[in-house]
């Protein structure tokens, strides 16, 4: 089983991290003084120790990345945005169990 800790990207590195990787990728986009980043940040971690084999997981500051942030207009955080062979696939925003947030994930998880 492939245990993958987040990946932290930026603009130099997103499309060769997220864009071209050869499985979908969970983006986690954060900021440092954003409570609930903190409280979604170890589900997104579980998310990526549990299902490493069939989904990356990156992290995006905003803050440090706000060209990425507005590229795909984030508008609060977090937002987690799956992709998939280049493009957006799936948008979650906000907090969520990670019972609930594998359940919006199922369909890449499978």
């Amino acid at each position: 089983m492939a245990t993958t800790a987040p990946i932290a990207v930026d603009e130099s590195t997103f499309e060769s991290e997220v864009l071209n990787a050869d499985k979908p990728v969970l983006v986690d986009f954060w900021a440092p003084w954003c409570g609930p980043c903190r409280l979604v940040s170890p589900v997104v971690e579980s998310i990526g120790d549990k299902h490493g084999e069939k989904m990356s997981v990156a992290k995006v500051n905003t803050d440090e990345n706000q060209q990425l942030a507005m590229r795909y207009s984030i508008f609060s955080i977090p937002t987690l945005i799956v992709f998939q062979n280049g493009r957006e696939a799936a948008r979650l925003v906000g907090y969520m169990p990670q019972e609930v947030m594998e359940e919006r994930l199922s369909q890449f998880l499978t």
